[in-house]
């Protein structure tokens, strides 16, 4: 039987905090609220706050200082800045045909241990494949839950896609910064055994400790340029030097070369990519609305390199591959916000 039911009042016996249990993870473990925020916790690490009600020496009667009588205060230790921005991993275990505890399932958060708000985007990429998307907000000192993961998907080397912007912006600061998390098998399996080891319920990655500067753009003096002999072009006329753009490119290697035959598989998937990469330069260059890149369908593998790149990009408002009257499924569109 349950020890513990949602609404039950606490106290945490580590730091003899009173606090509320807010979920029930598993028959050993709670989630529990203190002060506003959430966090797991074994059954042993709380109590019901009876004993300390009944054991609680009172307060004693306050009697009169006189101003002679007053020491001095000693300084207040200030708390640390923040430790930065990390996401957790708190496994829930269920029990297997054998009674084991096995892991089912992680429950996600994102913490925010610094004193500044931020907006952000995630994308969990398991196999190569977005599986989970979201854009939200999160407050300074909190903790965010995302959402649950099942264990199959983190066994499957996941990614885990952030880019943060300031709640407030900051002309100081920079105008979004983006990180990645990578994660094998073997790390998730061998944090598991650890937590286990500490009896703790967590284990975290630090994405970042502070949110970064702007970058100072270099500036350079035009006409020195000029005076050296460079030739200086007008920015507002710089796409009249560039080569004519495509709204529909073309990847399949018989059309990139006529030597495709001599390549290994890694040389066409490069060519591929670096004829991408010109187009689309050149396509917002010239602020086209969309472009179409046909890849074909065989084996998906530079489709979906192609789509991990699009999901990087600042300018792409959406894209899209799905069936087309002329491609089949074998193009995606893309298009730009500018």
């Amino acid at each position: 039987m349950m020890k513990y039911e949602v609404g039950d009042n606490i106290v945490v016996l580590l730091t003899n905090e009173d606090g509320k249990v807010v979920e029930i993870l598993n028959e050993n473990m709670v989630m529990v609220e203190v002060r506003g925020v959430r966090f797991p916790a074994y059954n042993d690490q709380i109590d019901f706050p009876y004993f300390k009600m009944f054991t609680q020496k009172k307060a004693p009667e306050k009697k009169k200082v006189y101003i002679d009588q007053v020491r001095r205060e000693k300084a207040v230790a200030q708390p640390k800045e923040g430790e930065g921005v990390i996401l957790t991993f708190l496994p829930i275990f269920s029990k297997d045909v054998f009674d084991d505890d096995v892991v089912e399932r992680f429950k996600i958060h994102l913490l925010n241990h610094t004193n500044t708000a931020f907006t952000f985007t995630y994308d969990l990429m398991v196999g190569g494949r977005s599986a989970f998307q979201l854009k939200n907000t999160i407050e300074p000192g909190s903790d965010f839950y995302v959402h649950d993961v099942d264990f199959e998907d983190l066994s499957d080397s996941p990614r885990f896609d952030f880019e943060f912007a300031l709640k407030d912006p900051d002309k100081k600061k920079a105008p979004y910064y983006e990180v990645s998390l990578k994660l094998k098998g073997k790390q998730i399996f061998k944090k598991i055994e650890e937590i286990q080891l500490k009896n703790e319920a967590t284990f975290g990655y630090k994405l970042f400790d502070t949110y970064p500067d702007k970058e100072e753009e270099e500036k350079v003096d035009l006409s020195k340029l000029g005076n050296a002999g460079y030739r200086v072009y007008d920015a507002s006329r710089v796409r009249e030097h560039l080569e004519t753009p495509r709204t529909v490119v073309d990847l399949h290697i018989e059309k990139l070369t006529d030597n495709w035959k001599q390549l290994s598989n890694f040389e066409i998937l490069t060519l591929q990519l670096k004829t991408f990469e010109k187009y689309y330069d050149l396509a917002i260059a010239h602020r086209q609305p969309a472009l179409t890149i046909i890849h074909g369908v065989g084996t998906g593998k530079l489709r979906d390199e192609i789509h991990d790149l699009l999901r990087l990009k600042k300018e792409v408002k959406s894209f899209v591959n799905q069936y087309h009257p002329q491609f089949g499924y074998g193009a995606t569109e893309i298009y730009f916000q500018y």
